[in-house]
């Protein structure tokens, strides 16, 4: 456990101003650089208990991630997020500093303010608030608040939120529903609810030959017609036509690879790389099985290597989805969209613990030169948040 936090020299209820903070801290994957110090300092007084635990694996950077709670009766409802970002990039691209979080034309700029320094700011904000009026009112307070947050969600993965997990599980301590706050709207906020993802597996594809002169050819075997054959037998049909929930899974070739520098030469081997984005029709294993098979109808010595990043799930719409749909319905007067489009998220660990969806910013600029969000977008997740806090408790159990 840490020890007390300095009170902030900002306003937890005002999620400007802590999204300001959090986008000050220069913190690139894997580096802190003090921005779960700006949580605690705003968390602690409101009487949060705060964990800071360091992971480090052989190989990859040690990771410094936050778990707060407050209150100690279930249900325990969490919020997910991350304060590392990707880096900014060649700065001359930059109208301002990326890590000076200026305002300008009603818009907050900086690394992060979208994905997602601003979300978790939203929601400090929207629990400061809500440890407010309970104070005011009188009443007892309802289950428990949580956050959990990493410094490895655009890394590698795996000093963040999985080893936080662990830790959690090996404590006894549950997880009853979890909103993570990554950027989710298309347009405009209240498009969409991420209520899952697919899945993601890279195959790294190696194909033996023999080298020899190009004038010789019996003398030696190109292994890259066998290459070309193979990667034709891949990608000539979809794998699906989709699911209720999800989209077609599709299968991507990233890199075709060889290394010949000579014109006159038949190489040994050929390489290439393809990434899979799978829905709820396919498991990692059951893609390796189709793809061997498919290789080894082509026939030929080959190597078939592989890493998963994640397995498809889903959230079924239910008590947490319609929880958050209606808070942000209230609040922007648009129904949310239910999605499982786009990339990975942490979201993938978390479902393995509780019911999980996504929702944050409007995500156009995340990962772009001059990143930024709308003050208003700001304002009104705050209050999208503060609605899921006031209602949560009586419809998640």
């Amino acid at each position: 456990m840490s020890t007390a936090a300095a009170a902030p020299s900002f306003d937890p209820c005002d999620p400007v101003a802590v999204a300001q903070a959090l986008i000050r801290c220069p913190s690139v994957t894997p580096e802190d650089g003090g921005a779960l110090g700006v949580l605690e300092a705003a968390l602690a007084p409101l009487g949060f208990v705060c964990h800071r635990l360091r992971f480090e694996e052989e190989g990859t950077a040690p990771v410094d991630n936050l778990y707060a709670r407050l209150g100690t009766e279930g249900p325990n409802f969490c919020f997910a997020g991350h304060t590392d970002v990707v880096p900014p990039g060649e700065l001359k691209g930059w109208s301002i500093d990326p890590f000076a979080a200026e305002i300008c034309n009603g818009r907050l700029y900086g690394r992060g303010a979208v994905d997602m320094k601003g979300a978790i700011a939203a929601f400090v904000a929207a629990a400061a608030r809500h440890v407010k009026a309970v104070k005011e009112t009188g009443d007892a307070p309802k289950g428990s608040i949580s956050l959990l947050i990493t410094g490895d969600e655009e890394g590698v993965a795996i000093n963040g939120t999985r080893k936080v997990l662990d830790w959690l599980q090996a404590k006894g301590e549950k997880l009853d529903a979890c909103v993570v706050g990554e950027p989710t709207n298309p347009k405009a906020l209240g498009d969409m609810i991420k209520i899952g993802r697919r899945g993601s597996m890279t195959a790294f594809l190696t194909v033996h030959g023999a080298q020899g002169h190009v004038a010789y050819p019996h003398l030696a075997d190109n292994p890259l017609p066998r290459l070309a054959r193979m990667l034709t037998a891949i990608t000539a049909e979809p794998l699906d036509a989709g699911t209720p929930h999800f989209q077609p899974s599709n299968l991507e070739l990233t890199t075709i690879d060889v290394g010949n520098p000579a014109h006159n030469v038949i190489p040994a081997q050929g390489k290439a790389t393809l990434n899979i984005r799978f829905n709820d029709l396919h498991t990692a294993d059951t893609l390796l099985a189709w793809l061997r098979e498919r290789l080894d109808g082509v026939g030929g010595s080959y190597e078939l290597d592989h890493f998963v990043s994640g397995d498809s799930f889903l959230t079924p719409p239910g008590p947490l989805t319609e929880l958050v749909a209606d808070a942000a319905e209230r609040v922007t007067g648009r129904r949310p969209e239910y999605s499982t489009t786009g990339g990975t998220s942490d979201a993938r660990f978390i479902k393995n613990f509780c019911p999980v969806v996504e929702f944050g910013l409007v995500g156009q600029t995340m990962h772009k030169v001059d990143e930024h969000t709308a003050l208003d977008d700001l304002t009104r997740l705050t209050d999208i948040y503060g609605e899921v806090l006031r209602n949560v408790f009586d419809r998640i159990g």
